[in-house]
């Protein structure tokens, strides 16, 4: 399985998924806490995160899966979590 199938695969199989520096408990970078506190500031308590510094085909095969602006600030993503 090539790395954007197993990204498809793991974001197929969750509802919310965040790829970041570290996990939830301990995140490795500021942006990585803050996109956690975004999350749970929408309402989501249950969500995968999968530590992108463990595995750098996955670290650099999001970049090329998701292409997503910031949607926190415009309303989008609370509109997405809610749905």
């Amino acid at each position: 399985m090539d790395t954007q199938q197993r990204i498809k695969q793991i974001v197929d199989e969750n509802t919310v998924v965040l790829f970041m520096k570290g996990n939830a408990q301990f995140p490795m970078c500021g942006f990585s806490g803050r996109a956690v506190q975004v999350l749970k500031a929408c309402g989501v308590d249950q969500f995968k995160t999968v530590n992108v510094l463990e595995d750098d085909e996955i670290r650099q095969g999001i970049k090329e899966f998701s292409n997503w602006p910031t949607m926190y600030q415009s309303g989008e993503l609370q509109q997405l979590l809610t749905a």
